[in-house]
């Protein structure tokens, strides 16, 4: 193979590769939104726990109506961390298999096709868990809305 052919599909590879990395950025940033937002239930977990043994009557029904919404969160937010790390860890597979493919002269089309398909599905399903948990967030602050005495300015 002539050495400017190769360098010639090399790059072709790499600009094919390029759409693929931009999509892990995005990922990546939808990563680090829901890992801040797990550790913020976490805190308020740990801050309610720290306080129940001195709860009694309302304040202790509301600690604990707010520590299974809590559960609820972080366990949704756990599950949208996975789905969207599977789906980054798949778009990865996809890039490599596309160097593999060239380079191994194999027609890997298909699985390559499927790998992103279910990149994709795993990115939905990961973010329709973080549109369900950002719900269930609204919930708890209205129900405790709700509880609060309004404030008169």
């Amino acid at each position: 193979m002539d050495q400017g052919a190769a360098v010639s599909a090399i790059a072709h590879l790499i600009s094919l590769a390029i759409a693929p990395v931009f999509l892990l950025a995005g990922i990546g940033s939808i990563l680090n939104v829901l890992a801040g937002r797990l550790a913020r239930s976490v805190d308020r977990w740990r801050r309610l726990e720290d306080q129940y043994e001195g709860l009694e009557g309302a304040a202790l029904r509301e600690a604990s109506a707010e520590l299974h919404i809590l559960d609820q969160r972080m366990t949704v937010i756990n599950l949208a961390i996975s789905c969207c790390t599977s789906s980054a860890l798949l778009i990865c597979l996809v890039v490599a298999i596309l160097f593999v493919a060239d380079l191994a002269d194999f027609p890997f089309g298909r699985p390559i096709a499927w790998l992103f398909i279910l990149a994709m599905l795993m990115l939905v399903l990961g973010l329709v868990l973080f549109l369900y948990e950002v719900r269930l967030a609204m919930r708890a602050l209205r129900a405790h809305r709700d509880i609060m005495p309004h404030r008169r300015g």
